[in-house]
């Protein structure tokens, strides 16, 4: 298997004010959470700055393999922050993995 790294992002918006403590604690939130994953590098968190599109916050991360990157999607931390905060303060989202040519 090919073990080229895997970028993964994710750009979305949050049901919460722009500057609300709410929206600062979901960030941090899902800073701590994700990047503590052992199978997470480069995690960097991103707020959109382009009038071309209507999301607000990126997160992205790099993995060295396609099994570091399945390890952190059955990650307990990874699916209790997709559960008890994404689901309920994420009004829309797209993702995209993508590897180099």
């Amino acid at each position: 298997m090919n073990q080229q790294q895997i970028i993964h992002s994710v750009v979305f918006s949050l049901k919460h004010a722009h500057g609300s403590a709410e929206e600062s604690a979901f960030l941090q939130d899902g800073k701590s959470a994700l990047s503590s994953i052992p199978t997470v590098n480069h995690f960097q968190v991103f707020r959109e700055i382009s009038p071309k599109n209507t999301y607000d916050y990126g997160f992205s991360m790099v993995f060295n393999s396609r099994e570091d990157y399945e390890a952190y999607n059955v990650h307990p931390k990874h699916v209790e922050f997709v559960t008890e905060r994404w689901e309920k303060e994420v009004v829309q989202f797209m993702e995209i993995d993508y590897s180099e040519i």
